[in-house]
């Protein structure tokens, strides 16, 4: 696998911003990477940490996948999603606002889960799970702690151990993990790591902001892979050109 990185290394380098990559063969065990443990502003990849707490909360009896929210105007905020632009007072469940904010990034979704788990508790479930850098500050749309420099970070290394746990089955519990896989699978945001990758299915979760554009997730080839792009202040069209062929080129690497 390194042979692929390198030849794509110029490239990368040639990026402005702060890139990063981390891939791994789950059958060999094998791991290249580049810069992988610099922590980056997450965008929506914070998303992933905030569907694995809600899952441990279920495992330990603290809520319910069944449980009814009802949405109200104050709780909207501006896309990615369905959900700011649909009646007030729609009700969905727990387990609705879990799918919609993976499948669709909603974040009014996301802003709901987070008031319903509590920031400190997302972020003690990482701690407990090896991920350090890893941590949800802020909730999305939050524009006075953004103002005051309050982000949420993540790391393509830690994305990476976060996804062998749930391919393995040792992140909740076999049953939440595989769950939490099958959502990320109907992922509709479809234009960087699976670009060129129909034939496999991907579990997989983006992110997106101003400068920035991640992708992570497990490809389902016949050598399975975790691959994870992240990258702030970059040209994002450039880096998302480069995710699309580096997917494919380890792919094909691995047979």
């Amino acid at each position: 696998m390194k042979e692929v990185l390198n030849r794509f290394m110029p490239a990368l380098q040639a990026l402005p911003g702060e890139i990063t990559v981390y891939a791994k063969d789950l059958v060999s065990g094998e791991i290249c990477a580049f810069q992988e443990d610099i922590p980056l502003v997450a965008a929506s990849v914070i998303k992933l940490p905030i569907l694995v707490e809600v899952f441990r909360q279920e495992r330990d009896g603290l809520l319910s996948m069944e449980e009814v929210f009802s949405i109200r105007p104050e709780m909207k905020v501006p896309s990615c999603g369905a959900l700011t632009y649909l009646h007030d007072g729609l009700k969905v469940t727990l387990l609705d606002l879990c799918v919609l904010m993976i499948i669709l990034s909603d974040n009014t979704a996301t802003n709901m889960l987070i008031n319903r788990l509590g920031i400190e508790n997302v972020n003690a479930t990482l701690r407990a799970l090896g991920l350090e850098k890893t941590t949800l500050r802020r909730r999305l749309f939050d524009s006075e702690s953004s103002q005051r420099g309050i982000q949420n970070h993540i790391t393509v290394k830690e994305m990476g151990m976060l996804l062998q746990m749930l391919y393995e089955g040792k992140c909740i519990s076999e049953k939440a993990d595989e769950k939490m896989l099958s959502i990320m699978k109907d992922q509709r945001l479809n234009g960087k790591i699976p670009f060129f990758l129909d034939a496999y299915e991907i579990a997989h979760k983006t992110g997106e902001d101003d400068g920035t554009t991640h992708d992570v997730g497990i490809v389902y080839a016949r050598h399975p892979l975790i691959l994870c792009f992240a990258s702030n202040h970059t040209d994002v069209p450039a880096f998302e050109r480069l995710m699309q062929d580096m997917s494919k080129a380890f792919v094909d690497h691995l047979g």
